[in-house]
């Protein structure tokens, strides 16, 4: 038997008025993911713990079994895996927006608009200079990137810039220990922030998009500064093949981080407008020779975070369409579940449970008949932690261990 494990970002969500007192899931026309409900068991998920409001980052490595408290080392190496750079020991990685902010550093907007791409930006981000140190900056989907400090005398240990709130001032970066090298890394990226600052706001593409009314990406917000975690593959930990599909590059990190094989599919674009059909095509075409198949579905999260739930329900029922593409394949188990609660209202992530379904591999089906928060209150798995999402795969699979003689 084989697995696919959706992960639908953001997914949670809480009543909306206007939506006649249902999230969006619950309000989306989706007959295939009522039926994949119907046929399997249901339940709720806290993807860290219960009441804890977590990362993408955190979430992700808490499902696929690695404690954070082990293994998160920062959402910088993530990020910079997920595009690609090569970490070597001692250099230190960051998560990157573009934003928009006023002259006195105060945010007007995170994600610049949600610029659809940072790559015209690259090239300079790249060639600001730092006394001792190399920078390298990757674009990455939409507002995204990463940047990594090479060199000698680096640390983690500083502070973000980034308050995560609009109407507030871009903080100064601070070391967070008294040692040479994070007063050295705090001084260097404030420097990096600052000649960024200056070559982004005069920038030409930044003055096309004001000419248009368009809010220019002229401010670097560095966040979650970490190095390369030592983390055991998925494989090892196991002992099954797995490949990732997703279009973000935090996701793409964790995957090969993972050691998973990372999947290129045209259009997935990590975004509200990803090809879906293309996804689970590759999904389809994955298991003839992996074991286990991540796929990662943005979309969610991202209209969440504009406050767009009526997007978010048209999303859901774009996800659902596309899932018959599978509905032919035998002899496997299907886990669709969030990583975390992106709430519409909120526009951010927020500490409610998301619903989660098993179906195939044998499981003891439930009552439930509807894929939504409140039906799969009532399912049959009841409530876990991320950290049982693994165990009850392997369990299903089939491959648990016996605890005891």
């Amino acid at each position: 038997m084989k697995t696919l494990l959706i992960i639908l970002d953001g997914l949670g969500d809480r009543p909306i008025k206007e939506l006649n007192g249902k999230t969006p899931l619950e309000a989306a026309e989706k007959p295939n993911l009522n039926k994949l409900a119907e046929k399997g068991i249901c339940g709720m998920m806290n993807s860290v713990d219960f009441g804890v409001r977590p990362g993408s980052d955190t979430s992700h490595l808490s499902i696929f079994g690695y404690d954070p408290a082990i293994y998160y080392t920062g959402r910088g190496p993530i990020e910079a895996a997920g595009a690609g750079i090569e970490l070597k020991p001692g250099d230190v990685a960051l998560r990157a927006n573009l934003g928009t902010v006023d002259e006195k550093l105060t945010i007007l907007d995170r994600r610049a608009g949600r610029i659809d791409s940072v790559k015209p930006f690259e090239e300079d981000l790249n060639n600001i200079k730092l006394a001792g140190v190399q920078v390298i900056f990757r674009a990455g989907v939409e507002h995204r990137g990463a940047v990594v400090l090479r060199g000698r005398n680096l640390s983690s240990s500083v502070s973000d810039p980034d308050p995560h709130e609009v109407g507030l001032k871009v903080k100064k970066i601070i070391p967070l220990e008294k040692t040479k090298a994070a007063e050295n890394t705090a001084k260097l990226l404030e420097e990096y922030c600052s000649k960024a600052h200056l070559m982004l706001k005069n920038h030409t593409v930044n003055k096309e998009r004001q000419n248009k009314g368009l809010l220019p990406a002229n401010y670097l917000l560095v966040r979650g500064a970490g190095i390369v975690p030592n983390i055991p593959s998925f494989k090892e930990r196991y002992g099954l093949n797995a490949a990732c599909i997703a279009g973000g590059g935090l996701y793409k990190g964790i995957g090969r981080l993972l050691s998973m094989s990372i999947l290129t599919v045209e259009g997935a674009t990590g975004g509200a407008n990803t090809n879906l059909t293309a996804k689970f095509n590759a999904v389809k075409k994955a298991l003839e020779q992996c074991d286990f198949v991540f796929l990662h579905i943005k979309g969610t999260d991202s209209l969440s975070e504009d406050g767009d739930f009526i997007g978010k329900k048209h999303f859901i029922e774009r996800v659902d369409s596309a899932t018959p593409i599978i509905s032919s394949l035998n002899d496997l188990l299907i886990v669709v579940t969030g990583d975390h609660s992106t709430p519409s209202y909120l526009k951010q992530h927020s500490a409610d449970p998301v619903p989660i379904l098993f179906c195939g591999g044998g499981v003891r089906t439930d009552d439930v008949q509807e894929f939504g928060e409140r039906a799969c209150a009532k399912g049959g798995l009841g409530r876990i932690k991320g950290s049982q999402l693994m165990p009850e795969i392997i369990n299903l699979l089939g491959k648990s261990k016996l605890y005891g003689a």
